[in-house]
């Protein structure tokens, strides 16, 4: 009896070690999670749209998680009016449209694109963009759009 709880006991801290290491390693966002966060800013613009904005300006009530955070455009104009990213935050105001990453790949079209479709569709839009905390080494990323009111469209995206 003395034995097998010997062998119990490391196995039981291993099993409650792997899953805490291997999280505390995960520096960038999965797909699932982003997809998450897009589902709770839309029902928290339908709760009270102004203070939404504001939080994801901030980043705020878990709207900004390792590289995952939430930005909005006016489905009408595009213009940005929620940008979560602090990097970011100079194109407040500008024509999501305009958007290109750095090898001047224009993606923004297909971001506004995907914002007048019907609301909660989430369209899938992909580029290559920097990869913050890796040298701005560029990397394959994947933005969730979908429209969360009748002129407010918004977005998450996650590394590859």
């Amino acid at each position: 009896m003395r034995f097998r709880l010997l062998l119990i006991a490391p196995a039981s801290a291993a099993l409650v070690t792997l899953p805490l290491a291997a999280f505390a390693q995960q520096t960038h966002g999965t797909a699932g999670e982003a997809k998450a966060m897009l589902m709770r800013a839309a029902a928290a613009v339908k709760a009270d749209k102004a203070k939404a904005l504001a939080m994801f300006n901030m980043g705020e009530g878990g709207f900004r998680d390792r590289d995952l955070y939430v930005f909005c455009a006016r489905v009408g104009d595009g213009a940005l009016v929620a940008m979560g990213n602090p990097n970011l935050k100079p194109a407040l105001g500008l024509d999501v449209r305009a958007s290109e990453n750095s090898t001047g790949k224009a993606f923004g079209e297909q971001i506004y694109a995907a914002m007048q479709k019907p609301e909660g569709q989430i369209s899938e839009v992909s580029y290559v963009g920097p990869t913050p905390g890796v040298d701005d080494a560029l990397a394959e990323k994947t933005t969730l759009v979908t429209r969360v009111d009748e002129d407010l469209g918004c977005g998450v995206g996650y590394y590859k």
